[in-house]
This record gives structure tokens, sequence and C-alpha cells, in this order.
């Protein structure tokens, strides 16, 4: 019964997302569940942690997701670098979000560079995709 609400809440999270892009979230959940044995799906809270806590970035300085995204998906952010506006992240807010997996995965990966100074692990980008579709 527990597998089933959590392959419920699963899907039900992933109709924020073309079906490329629940394709890709499909291919991360094996990988992650390789890299991680103990792995046992995507999770939200994870993904908030992961997209709103701070790291010295690739330029050295502190860094969040949400220093160019905003805590609020559904509104603009602003690149902290350049200044330029960004169309809101959240698929409920702009319908283009999400709709398509070669920018999901560059943009996962630039991000977390940015961020992390590193690439994001499989559970970490499915964790912050599950994340973004939830808000």
């Amino acid at each position: 019964m527990k597998y089933l609400a959590l392959a419920l809440l699963f899907s039900t999270s992933l109709m924020a997302a073309s079906p490329e892009v629940v394709q890709y979230m499909k291919e991360l959940e094996s990988v992650a569940k390789t890299e991680n044995r103990t792995f046992n799906g995507f999770d939200a809270v994870r993904g908030k942690e992961i997209f709103t806590s701070t790291h010295t970035g690739k330029q050295g300085k502190p860094m969040a997701c949400t220093s160019c995204h905003s805590l609020n998906l559904a509104n603009p952010g602003k690149n902290s670098l350049t200044g330029k506006v960004i169309d809101p992240l959240s698929p409920r807010a702009n319908p283009q979000r999400l709709t398509s997996a070669k920018e999901v995965k560059k943009w996962l990966k630039r991000n977390f560079m940015d961020v992390y100074a590193r690439e994001g692990t499989a559970q970490e980008k499915g964790d912050v995709l599950t994340y973004i579709m939830k808000n």
C-alpha cells in the first residue's frame, strides 16, 4: 500500500511535465537506483533543501538556486550576475517549463555547476525536479 501511495504521488507530480521530461525522470530514477542502493524515490522536501541551500558557487561567492529563481517559483526571477529576467520556474505559472528534456538537462547541469561547482547526482536532479513540479 505504501508503494502504491508513493507511485500515485510521483505520477501526480509528473503531470506538470511533458511526456519526454517524465521519461527523463524515469531515466534519472534508474540511474539513482544504481548510484544509491537505498534510493526509494525522489522527494520534494529534499529537492527544496537542494534548491534553497546556499553554497560557494563556481564564482567563489555564496549562491543558491533562489539567488536567481527566488523562493516563489511562480514569480519571475533575475540572474544574479547579468540582471536578466528569468521567466517563472513553476510549470503551473509558466506552461513552457518542463516541456523539453534537452532544455531541462542543459539547465540542471548549468545551474548545479553555478551553485554547487559540480554536476548534480541523478537523485539530486530528480529531487529538484520533483520540488519544481509541486510548485
